[in-house]
């Protein structure tokens, strides 16, 4: 085969050129830490790398999204805390409200507090996140949830909607709660029943918030759940005999005889001061030929005037701000205070009951909070893991070893060297240079 002068340039630039080309590779691999430069190098690898990248990038993403959810909940949970001081103040100035040494002037000073108070609990239950997005109007977060039309009447403006945030590829948590919740939907009374003394009572007597002895006898079809305790004083004997009626309000009825209530007493059972009184038939005196038991039972302290009585309601839902406006009223009524301090009791202690539902409302809200809360704490856990493992496979695919690298491209070095000066010894082999 002849071998001409221009094929021996050819093919000894060729191989230097390829030779330079993998040492630039080589070099490049050494600079970048990678040894995939283009899909080329390794399409099996790269493939695997693209993937891996893509679920680290989501990854990534639902970890933005979990530190959102944790920064919204942790809002709403500060916010729900302050609310929560703000009511056990309001029940501490409560307390001192019903000290009986205290002159109107007194009250009235702790009205101006209370009036502060309820001011602030408006600011704490329309507050805004970081991002101006109200925390308690459910999905309507541009809408101010809480507006008031008068004093004590309070309107939610939001709906029943929470806004989710998704924190991995199968769970969105909850990052809102519905002020009608937290605020509106709390429960008169003790929860299942609420009573109260009538506006006209003219004795001393102070109604307590009521026991349920048993839910199911309570939540029973025959009962009512409306009924009017009334008593009457006898006092043509020595001491006074103080008696009392339990009326069905639905029937007309009394529960102790069973024929419609009678208009005045003497009535069949006797009262005693803090003695309970049961909704459940006493044979004697009751003569009521239907035994009756709704699981219940409430007690009077203080003497009662004839004519007086105590309502038994279910218990319905009255918003955190009515029961603050209500008792405010009541300290600033100087009638009721100055001439009658039973009233004044038996208002501070239905006040004192709907806080401490309020309180247990709240509670049961920053539970939930709390629980989720901790979900996106361990799903941040989780996901750090992820990253660790994910960024620990792509390093596996597509990272250098630089130990063989550095020695690729020390040994390319040379072989280029040697193809250099081979190429140049090349050059020389012609015979113009001996002919003289």
């Amino acid at each position: 085969m002849r071998i001409s002068t221009s094929m021996v340039y050819d093919l000894g630039v060729g191989g230097i050129q390829r030779l330079q080309g993998d040492v630039l590779k080589t070099q490049q691999q050494a600079s970048t830490g990678r040894r995939i430069l283009t899909p080329a190098d390794d399409p099996i690898a790269s493939a695997s790398v693209l993937e891996l990248t893509q679920s680290m990038n989501v990854n990534d993403q639902n970890g933005t999204n979990a530190t959102t959810a944790k920064n919204k909940l942790s809002m709403e949970e500060s916010t729900l805390t302050d609310v929560m001081t703000l009511v056990q103040d309001v029940k501490t100035l409560a307390v001192q409200a019903g000290n009986d040494t205290l002159t109107q002037n007194d009250r009235l000073s702790i009205v101006t507090e209370l009036k502060g108070r309820y001011q602030a609990l408006m600011g704490l239950s329309n507050t805004t996140d970081e991002t101006g997005q109200y925390l308690f109007s459910g999905f309507k977060g541009a809408t101010a949830p809480f507006s008031e039309t008068t004093p004590g009447n309070v309107t939610y403006n939001g709906d029943q909607g929470q806004r989710k945030v998704r924190i991995n590829a199968l769970r969105e948590v909850e990052v809102s709660d519905s002020g009608a919740n937290i605020f509106q939907r709390i429960k008169t009374g003790n929860g299942v029943f609420a009573d109260a003394a009538a506006a006209g009572n003219t004795g001393t007597g102070v109604v307590s918030p009521g026991t349920v002895l048993d839910i199911s006898k309570w939540n029973s079809a025959t009962n009512s759940k409306d009924f009017t305790v009334k008593f009457d004083v006898n006092n043509g004997v020595f001491p006074s005999v103080t008696t009392y009626d339990i009326v069905d309000n639905v029937s007309g009825n009394s529960l102790l005889t069973g024929n419609p209530a009678a208009a005045a007493g003497p009535y069949l059972r006797t009262y005693s001061d803090g003695a309970a009184i049961s909704l459940k038939t006493q044979a004697p005196p009751d003569t009521n030929g239907v035994p009756f038991d709704y699981g219940a039972e409430l007690a009077v302290t203080g003497v009662p005037a004839t004519g007086d009585t105590f309502t038994v309601k279910a218990s319905t839902n009255q918003d955190i701000f009515k029961t603050l406006s209500d008792m405010i009223n009541l300290l600033q009524n100087p009638g009721a205070v100055a001439n009658n301090s039973a009233a004044l009791h038996n208002g501070l202690n239905t006040a004192m009951g709907n806080f401490d539902n309020a309180l247990d409302n709240i509670l049961t809200v920053r539970a939930a909070i709390g629980s989720r809360l901790n979900e996106v704490q361990s799903v941040q856990n989780t996901r750090e893991d992820l990253s660790t493992q994910y960024k620990a496979a792509i390093s596996n695919l597509q990272d250098v070893d630089y130990a063989k690298t550095l020695s690729d491209l020390t040994l390319q070095q040379t072989h280029l060297q040697a193809a250099q000066q081979s190429f140049v010894k090349t050059q020389s082999l012609t015979l113009f240079n001996y002919i003289q």
